[in-house]
């Protein structure tokens, strides 16, 4: 088998394509032979050293896959059928999906949902599973069309764009927020309504006019607090992310003052029924036209240069890797 191999040496973290024998693959009761999976931000800060993501080496990253099915020794799934995975430090404390094997728990694994396939699935991936799950938040605290405009965040990366499609999808008017003015054709394409610079959110006080029903945020920090103080009252923020760092320079004037609920959103340990109910729902709330808009493919022998885009903040949409070769 070949996988994208981590080693550190010298404090720098090395990774390379290689050869690698079957055996030294994990513990775990299934084998998939793996097809697809796709470039995320931990991914990059994992291969890149960034990040302290990885702490025990060497390690095959990649926090997501699909594929077929090798040997199982769960009952639940057999030899051929098509599964995927997102989550349970996959990628980070267990070998994941740069690869052209995996062995996992059964438990991780999801079936491939009706009208899906591993192509689709990664484009989806990670990325796609956590802005469903915000977007779920969102609608489980009341926040319909009718609520107002609902804002992203970090709008032209992977979580961001698919919020902006899906929630255009489901009806609601949606202010993407980029840094990158080069994205902005892009995300009126995938359903932005209008497109705010990411300037405009560098400063905030406590409270400021209100404008936003709902807020998917990916970036934390200052951007959050600035999402924060301008949530309509009983408004909702569902926060996954921290691309702008994890400190949070706010108040809780928004909390006490306009009753707005800040959600946290973790996309990794969702557990069954709810996981598999959640990537049905994608196979149908995200339509293969804006998949292919969304996405760019790369072959695995373009690992690792690519992570450097990823760090510098020049990533668009989501970029699935061609593992199979198919």
């Amino acid at each position: 088998m070949q996988a994208l191999i981590l080693e550190q040496q010298d404090g720098k973290t090395l990774a390379s394509v290689q050869a690698v024998e079957e055996s030294r693959l994990p513990e775990g009761d299934v084998t998939v032979d793996i097809d697809w999976s796709s470039l995320n931000y931990k991914d990059a800060l994992a291969i890149t050293g960034k990040g302290k993501i990885i702490r025990n080496f060497p390690m095959v990253p990649g926090i997501d896959f699909a594929g077929r099915v090798h040997t199982s020794e769960d009952p639940r799934f057999h030899p051929g059928q098509h599964v995927l995975l997102t989550g349970w430090g996959v990628g980070e404390n267990h070998w994941g999906g740069l690869a052209t094997q995996a062995r996992v728990k059964g438990d991780w694994l999801v079936p491939m949902p009706k009208g899906m396939d591993g192509r689709k699935a990664m484009i989806v991936g990670t990325a796609g599973f956590t802005a469903m799950l915000c977007v779920m938040a969102l609608e489980d605290a009341g926040i319909r069309p009718e609520s107002g405009e609902v804002v992203v965040t970090g709008a032209s990366g992977g979580v961001g764009s698919t919020a902006v499609t899906l929630l255009h999808k489901l009806g609601y008017q949606v202010a993407a927020v980029s840094g990158r003015e080069s994205t902005h054709d892009y995300l009126r394409q995938l359903g932005a309504n209008r497109i705010l610079s990411r300037d405009e959110f560098a400063e905030t006080r406590p409270l400021e006019k209100q404008v936003w029903a709902g807020a998917v945020d990916t970036v934390g920090d200052k951007v959050l607090a600035k999402v924060l103080a301008q949530m309509n009252y009983g408004g909702c923020v569902a926060a996954c992310g921290l691309a702008g760092g994890m400190d949070f320079p706010g108040t809780v004037a928004p909390f006490i003052l306009r009753g707005v609920s800040l959600l946290g959103v973790d996309s990794g340990y969702i557990r069954e029924p709810y996981r598999s109910g959640v990537w049905q729902r994608l196979a149908t709330d995200l339509r293969p036209p804006h998949l292919a808009s969304m996405s760019r493919r790369i072959a695995f022998d373009q690992l690792p240069a690519i992570f450097d885009e990823y760090i510098a903040g020049h990533a668009k949409g989501r970029v699935v890797v061609d593992i199979a070769g198919g």
